[in-house]
C-alpha cells in the first residue's frame, strides 16, 4: 500500500518529512524498501521552500531486511518485499496524524494525502518535476486510490509525483528530528564534527561550505529537521551520523531521495524556453558580463534560434567571479532555471566548452636602447622619448585567460537541492 504526502509545512516551520516517521510509528505496519524524500520543480511560486514531496509503501515485510532508522525508541526495520494489506481506515489514521502537525493555518499550504494499492504512473513525477502540473490532470490518474485534500488539495500533486517516482538515478539523505518542543528553537550542530565528518565519509556531499564557512546540514529555518546528511551509500550515513554532535534528537531516518540528479533539467534550445522552466543550454557568449544593482552578474548568450539573460545572483558568491571572466565569443552549456520575472536563467552550474582569444597591443622596447617606447597616437606605431627611435609596425600578443574551460558549480550554501554535483560527472 503506498502513502503520498505533500505541502505540509509552510515557510516558517514545520517539514513533512517528519510525517514519515511519525507514520510508521504509530501506525505499526511494516515498511517495503526506502521511504521516499522527492523534490519537484524548484521554480514553481506557489512551493512553501524546498517543494518536497514524501512517499512510503507499508504491508505484511518478507525476505532481506535492513534497519533505516531509529523513532521514539524503536528501530524502524525496512523489507525488501510485502505482502498486500487492507486499508479500511488507512486514510483516516493518516488523516488525523497529518492534522496533528500540519500548518494548516499558512495561506500558502493545501495538503493532499494518496492512499493507493497500485504505483502510479511514472509520468506524473517527469511532469511535476520540470514543468507546472494541475490538479485535474491529477485526479484522472489517483481516481482509483482513496485520497484526501485541504484547502484545495494542490498537495495531491506532489502526493503523486513521490509515489509516481521511478528512480533512473538516486541519492540518500539522514535526516535527525528534535524532540517538538525544540522545534522553535536555536539548535545546535558542532561545525568541527561536520568538518571531520565531511573529510572522512567520502560518499557523503554537500556537507559543509569551505569558504563561506557554513554548515549545510543544519537548516536554517525552526522546523523538526536538526540536521540532515546527503549521500550516495546508506550504510555510510550511519556512519556519518555517530560522527556529527548536536543537541539531543528522538530518532533519524534514511531516505532515497531525487536529490543531486538534475532531473529537473530538460535540454533545449533557447527559443524552446518558457517560464518556470529548469533547462540545460549551449551558446555563445553574446556580451561582457555586468554587474546589477543587488551584485548580480548578467551577462547573454544566444544559439541559433534566439538570445536570452543568464544570471549569476549575488548569493552565489565567489561564482560570479568565474562568471566576470567570460567575454564574447566564448563557447559555454549553462544549466539553471528560468522564473517568469524577470525570465532570465538562474545558474546552477555552468560548462564552460571553449575560450575565445583575446588580443592586445604589445608595447614594444626601443631597439637602439631598449627603453619602453610610448605611444605616437593611434595606429601611428612608438617612439622612444628618450632617443627619438620610431617603430611603425604595431604587434599583438594573445593574452592569458583567467578561466579555463571545464564544469564550475555555485558554492554549497547556495546550491539546490536538485542540482546534481560536478563531481558527480567527474566519477
Amino acid at each position: 500500500m503506498w502513502i503520498g504526502i505533500d505541502d505540509t509545512d509552510s515557510s516558517e516551520g514545520m517539514c513533512t518529512t517528519f510525517l514519515v516517521p511519525e507514520i510508521i510509528y504509530s501506525l505499526g505496519h511494516d515498511l517495503i524498501g526506502f521511504p521516499r524524500l522527492v523534490r519537484l520543480n524548484p521554480n514553481i511560486p506557489w512551493k512553501t521552500r524546498g517543494n518536497a514531496a514524501v512517499a512510503i509503501r507499508i504491508g505484511k515485510g518478507y525476505g532481506k531486511s535492513r534497519k533505516v532508522g531509529e523513532f521514539r525508541g524503536k528501530e524502524i526495520i525496512s523489507y525488501e518485499k510485502g505482502k498486500e494489506i487492507d486499508d479500511v481506515g488507512l486514510l483516516e489514521k493518516v488523516m488525523n496524524i497529518v492534522e496533528r502537525y500540519a500548518v494548516l493555518e499558512d495561506k500558502k499550504t493545501s495538503p493532499g494525502i494518496i492512499i493507493s494499492k497500485k504505483k502510479l504512473d511514472e509520468s506524473i513525477y517527469w511532469r511535476a518535476v520540470r514543468s507546472v502540473v494541475y490538479l485535474k490532470d491529477i485526479k484522472i490518474h489517483i481516481k482509483d486510490a482513496r485520497y484526501f485534500g485541504y484547502k484545495g488539495g494542490r498537495g495531491l500533486i506532489g502526493a503523486a509525483a513521490a509515489i509516481a517516482w521511478k528512480p533512473r538515478e538516486k541519492t540518500y539523505e539522514l535526516i535527525a528530528y528534535l524532540p517538538e518542543d525544540r522545534w522553535l528553537h536555536e539548535r545546535f550542530v558542532d561545525e568541527d564534527s561536520v568538518i571531520e565528518m565531511d573529510k572522512n565519509v567520502k560518499t557523503t556531499f554537500e556537507n559543509y561550505d569551505y569558504r563561506n564557512r557554513h554548515v549545510a546540514i543544519k537548516p536554517e529555518t525552526r522546523t523538526p529537521v536538526l540536521f540532515g546528511i546527503r549521500g550516495k551509500v546508506p550504510e555510510d550515513l550511519e556512519r556519518a551520523r555517530l560522527m556529527v554532535r548536536s543537541d539531543p534528537y528522538i530518532g533519524y531516518i534514511i531516505f532515497e531521495t531525487n536529490q543531486g540528479t538534475d532531473d529537473h533539467l530538460v535540454r533545449k534550445k533557447i527559443s524552446e524556453i518558457s517560464p518556470y522552466d529548469s533547462v540545460i543550454v549551449s551558446g555563445r557568449v553574446d556580451s561582457y558580463p555586468r554587474v546589477i544593482s543587488g551584485g548580480h552578474v548578467i551577462f547573454r548568450i544566444s544559439d541559433d534560434s534566439g538570445s536570452i539573460d543568464c544570471a549569476a545572483y549575488e548569493k552565489t558568491r565567489e561564482f560570479r567571479e568565474i562568471v566576470k571572466s567570460l567575454v564574447p565569443g566564448d563557447m559555454v552549456t549553462v544549466f539553471g532555471s528560468v522564473k517568469k520575472y524577470p525570465g532570465t536563467i538562474n545558474i546552477e552550474k555552468m560548462r564552460v566548452d571553449s575560450l575565445a582569444d583575446i588580443y592586445e597591443k604589445e608595447i614594444p622596447r626601443c631597439p637602439s636602447c631598449g627603453r619602453k617606447m610610448e605611444s605616437a597616437g593611434n595606429g601611428k606605431g612608438y617612439r622612444c622619448r628618450r632617443c627619438g627611435t620610431f617603430v611603425k609596425e604595431i604587434k599583438y600578443v594573445k593574452v592569458e585567460r583567467e578561466i579555463e574551460k571545464g564544469f564550475y558549480q555555485v558554492p554549497v550554501i547556495a546550491r539546490r537541492h536538485l542540482s546534481k554535483p560536478i563531481e558527480f560527472f567527474q566519477e
